[in-house]
């Protein structure tokens, strides 16, 4: 046998030539490499190399070693489940993607952090990363002295100087041991002094057919039906559309037969292994299943012994694990020919790139790479996104219809004709002069763009878009459902959360530290006995191992909630408080800037006041809106974290509602306010409305209000795309990422010259961190889209041209920025679709609001059909202005009199009074009264007649388009009729076994005869997980059967 090198030396075979290999040799090892013909089962055959970590393969690849005592066997019941080989990697492993024998794939990682501490072996106890292939602790040798007598060389200890670095290597062992049991395989690499370590997970196949059927994963069986096709006249369309649209469509290989014939899917089961198309046993479960399926065994793995946690994401959370992620598929830039790309670098070049702008996106691909979850997200933004095209081009025309009937409007006209003479009463008091209403002439053209009659049908027609969104992502939903086999897919168990399961523990703790307490209280004085403290540690042994499965009536209820819940609605009451202070804030600033810019002695300021003021405003409101942002929604997380949801599902709705809620009142206050509040409590001249009695309350401009709602949606929307597009989502990952590779590179051990495999690549990657902010930015965004669409027309359009982007720059974020997510089944997109319905029916409120109170459409219908004596626009605007006496401004407020001004008497205002010399002066007008009533009549006449339209949309439209009912229901009865005759072919088979059978079942056989084993033997279900990792012993008989 080839003499061992001492530990930390280089053995002949050390070479680029011999690959070292680090390789998991575990007894659960269903696929191992043909260079290993023998592994050792016990510590007997493991010399002090081995321990010490320095495996060499040649040394078992031939005889099987001589049995050695190279130390005592350990007392110990602890078990470590690798054996860590510390050998370098090949470089033909496909780029980190497989074990070191180059056969195993990695299907998950998990990555630990090793401080920086080290000492020479001084203490004989001191706990050493050496690991053994029965998982069995080693008992240290005495200082200075080998295996076999001799001195040994100082070597650097890993044992951890802090107390709870060695907690978190007890329970890494423990957890990992359980992983094996669970019939993982495991890789880990040489063991660093400090830095980054990480430990490579492989699922073999009988562990992957076992978590398949317990999953319910479907898979296709070999029964094929070839999917039903338009015939005639749809036929010939469907033909001349799919040759349009072939351009559109991204280069995805697919199989030729795939497009026209469909394999029938049923749930895994490994009783009908031969139903199956199974092709070949690696590729048959895809990447996404195989790291599903460990994630699963990751989540519900527990650690009893060490400490009473359960899963992957509460061992991250105590620091035990740094973090743990399933492998890209190599690298996203192609190489080599397109024909050898795999999905990552399809993806790339198909979906990721902003040159495949305007190609679908390979939704069944992203899926199949991402998950349904994340699937279904970008299915939703694409149909969203196509949506909007209709929605576009009907605001485009609205638009320009504006543009076109500017020059005729009667309204428009009036105020810029300087013949009407209409003075108008100042704008502020004292400081301000009167003013003529010509000079408002271009808010007035400007205003029509957005403010004429065809608004009011774009209104009725967003909100029908709205309903038609809903409707048709329903059914596309239920088409991805069908074609991605999640109909009837049932609802997974979650596990708790870490932090509910900390609590919850500690509840337990301290209900048992009470009892214990009671029970010494009235046992004090007396002595126990020993079999009471038998009992005792039975008890504490019996709790520790049941300790993650806490009895069903054992929970945490409302009252330990009850804190959270009250700091949770004080929290959320103070947000909304701190929304309306900076929109009032904002508010103020308007109010005194445009008073101290109108007393300027500058004209051209005086000029520009409402320009000035209005534009650094809305910026100051962008500003704002986006700061809060970011801190609400830290703020949510923080929130739903102190009502301590049980499961993940319930964490994530809880937090979207919170971060919804905060981020819409704070996206939409500004607007509000310009909508529904500004002018309305002003009050009119000579009793106006002051604010510390000082300032006067801001009006509307001549034009209306619905310019300046304009202006604010516009640029709040386009700002806080453009700017949460390329800075937060762009500028702030990058920078990050800049951040953390620049502190591994001062904190890195040493330089080496290997390659980075795949894990050192992915860890590099930003984590992920949840789709709800890729929702949350849509979803404000399709509320700036319907709730304000009237007032601007060409938000659908914006909205088009960001989402265009949107889609390359998430595409681009997960492919190439982040790392690879762990694969989540769904049916739908969950809450959102609430969140968005609930927006929809908001929405025909919100602009039968607009159209009545914030635009001029009602009073010019009011005043054509009512007051017009010669049934056209003409004098609508000196129907709308009311007389005010000057002589009755208060002390201090009329303005100063100019020499054109001395002969004036009466000055105009907006709105319905009665004039001065009424006996009811300054009061209500009969004309208010009436336009209110019909105001309030179109609110109620708009929202019925919507709401009627909408239901009319969501009857007409099936949920459930009927070709893919008619598949569903084809598929239950292929379905039965493969069952019935794989039942009669069973039959069968069993009769032919008894018809040859020489001893029927009515025969006796001879004394001490035994039946021949002709019949199948039934395969037994697995007791445990563990069953599936055992090798049989060699004392059991293999019985072989010819049928």
């Amino acid at each position: 046998m080839a003499k061992r090198a001492p530990p930390g030396s280089e053995t002949p075979n050390s070479g680029p030539d011999r690959a070292r290999v680090t390789t998991a040799m575990s007894e659960s090892s269903s696929i191992h490499s043909d260079k290993f013909l023998y592994l050792p089962h016990g510590p007997s055959e493991i010399d002090l190399d081995m321990i010490n970590g320095v495996f060499v393969p040649s040394d078992y690849a031939e005889e099987r070693p001589e049995t050695r005592t190279t130390m005592p066997q350990s007392s110990s019941n602890d078990k470590l489940p690798v054996v860590s080989s510390m050998v370098e990697m090949p470089q033909d492993n496909m780029g980190g993607l497989y074990f070191a024998d180059g056969r195993r794939k990695v299907d998950y990682v998990l990555v630990y952090q090793c401080r920086r501490h080290s000492s020479l072996h001084g203490s004989p106890g001191q706990h050493r990363l050496s690991i053994i292939s029965n998982g069995s602790f080693h008992i240290p040798l005495p200082q200075g002295h080998d295996a076999h007598g001799g001195r040994a060389e100082p070597q650097v200890d890993l044992g951890p100087a802090d107390p709870a670095d060695g907690e978190r290597i007890v329970i890494r062992e423990e957890f990992e041991s359980s992983l094996l049991e669970a019939g993982l395989e495991i890789e880990r690499g040489k063991e660093k002094r400090y830095g980054v370590s990480f430990v490579r997970l492989h699922t073999p196949w009988p562990v992957l057919c076992r978590e398949a059927e317990f999953l319910k994963v479907k898979v296709p069986t070999k029964k094929t039906y070839e999917l039903k096709q338009g015939k005639g006249i749809s036929g010939t369309l469907n033909a001349v559309w799919q040759k349009l649209n072939q351009p559109f469509q991204p280069k995805v290989p697919q199989p030729h037969d795939q497009s026209h014939i469909k394999y029938l899917s049923h749930s895994f089961s490994r009783d009908k292994l031969h139903l199956y198309n199974i092709k070949h046993k690696d590729t048959f479960f895809d990447n996404t299943t195989r790291s599903r399926i460990v994630y699963e065994i990751l989540r519900r793995t527990s650690c009893t012994r060490s400490c009473q946690t359960m899963g992957i994401s509460t061992l991250i959370a105590k620091g035990v694990y740094d973090s743990a992620f399933p492998l890209h598929d190599g690298d996203y830039k192609t190489t080599g020919d397109e024909v050898q790309r795999n999905d990552r670098q399809v993806l790339h070049d198909e979906w990721a790139r902003y040159g495949a702008f305007y190609k679908y996106q390979p939704i069944d691909l992203i899926r199949k790479y991402f998950g349904e979850k994340i699937g279904l997200y970008f299915a939703w933004l694409g149909v969203y996104t196509q949506l909007l095209i209709p929605a576009s081009v009907v605001g485009i025309i609205v638009f320009f219809y504006g543009c076109a009937t500017v020059d005729t409007n009667v309204p428009s006209m009036e105020m810029c004709d300087e013949q009407q003479n209409f003075t108008m009463c100042p704008l502020c008091d004292g400081s301000c002069e009167y003013w003529h209403l010509s000079t408002a002439c271009s808010t007035a053209r400007a205003s029509h763009l957005f403010d004429n009659p065809a608004t009011v049908f774009f209104a009725i027609f967003m909100s029908l878009w709205a309903a038609m969104f809903q409707e048709h992502w329903k059914r596309r939903q239920i088409s991805l459902n069908y074609s991605w086999d999640l109909t009837g897919m049932e609802e997974e168990e979650e596990h708790p959360r870490p932090k509910y399961e900390t609590l919850l523990l500690q509840k337990r703790k301290k209900k048992r530290r009470n009892k214990k307490k009671n029970k010494n209280e009235s046992d004090k004085g007396v002595e126990e006995s020993a079999d009471v403290g038998k009992e005792k540690w039975r008890q504490r042994l019996l709790s520790a191992v049941s300790g993650m499965l806490p009895p069903e009536h054992e929970k945490l209820t409302w009252k330990d909630r009850l804190p959270g819940y009250i700091i949770n609605i004080s929290s959320i009451l103070f947000m909304f408080g701190v929304t309306f202070s900076a929109v009032f804030g904002v508010i103020i600033y308007r109010i005194t800037t445009s008073a101290l810019m109108a007393m300027s002695p500058n004209p051209e300021m005086k000029s520009n006041v409402r320009v000035t003021v209005t534009a650094t405003a809305v910026i100051i409101n962008l500003v704002v809106i986006l700061i809060l942002d970011e801190i609400y929604g830290s703020v949510a997380i923080w929130l739903t974290e102190l009502e301590i949801p049980k499961t993940e599902t319930d964490f994530e709705e809880r937090l979207i509602l919170k971060a919804f809620l905060l981020k819409f009142m704070n996206a939409y206050a500004p607007i509000f306010y310009v909508a529904f509040f500004k002018g309305r409590f002003a009050g009119r001249p000579g009793d106006y409305v002051y604010v510390f009695n000082d300032y006067r309350m801001e009006e509307c401009a001549p034009g209306g209000c619905l310019i300046e709602l304009c202006i604010q949606l516009s640029i709040i929307m386009l700002g806080k795309q453009l700017i949460q597009n390329n800075i937060f989502e762009i500028g702030i990952p990058k920078l990050k990422k800049l951040f953390r590779s620049l502190k591994d590179k001062g904190s890195a051990p040493e330089e080496t010259d290997e390659l980075p495999q795949r894990w050192d690549l992915d860890y590099k990657l930003e984590p992920f961190q949840g789709l709800t902010p890729e929702y949350m930015e849509m979803i404000i965004q399709f509320g700036f889209v319907s709730l304000f669409v009237a007032s601007f027309p060409l938000a659908p359009l914006f909205a088009l041209l960001n989402n265009v982007i949107e889609i390359r720059l998430d595409a681009k974020k997960f492919i190439t920025e982040l790392r690879r997510p762990d694969a989540v089944r769904t049916k739908d997109i969950g809450i959102w679709y609430n969140i968005l319905s609930g927006m929809g029916k908001f929405s025909v409120i919100i602009n039968a609001f607009v159209i009545s109170f914030t635009s001029d459409f009602i009073p010019r219908l009011v005043y054509l059909y009512m007051y017009s004596e010669t049934g056209t626009m003409h004098g609508f605007i000196d129907h709308t202005l009311s007389y005010f006496n000057v002589s009755n401004f208060k002390p201090g407020t009329a303005p100063g009199f100019s020499s054109d001004d001395k002969e004036l008497v009466v000055c105009r205002y907006k709105d319905y009074r009665e004039p001065p010399w009424s006996p009811q002066a300054y009061q209500f007008s009969k004309q208010y009264w009436s336009v209110l009533a019909a105001r309030l009549a179109f609110v109620i006449l708009f929202q019925n007649l919507v709401m009627f339209l909408s239901m009319l949309v969501d009857w007409v439209i099936p949920d459930v388009p009927k070709g893919i009912s008619e598949q569903l229901k084809r598929e239950k009865t292929m379905l039965v009729d493969v069952f019935l005759r794989e039942e009669k072919d069973k039959i069968q088979f069993i009769q032919n076994l008894f018809l040859k059978d020489p001893v029927g079942r009515g025969q006796t056989l001879p004394p001490g005869q035994q039946p021949a084993d002709t019949g199948p033997r039934t395969r037994c279900r697995a007791a445990s997980f563990s069953q599936f990792s055992r090798q049989p012993s060699p004392s059991q008989a293999v019985k072989h059967t010819d049928v």
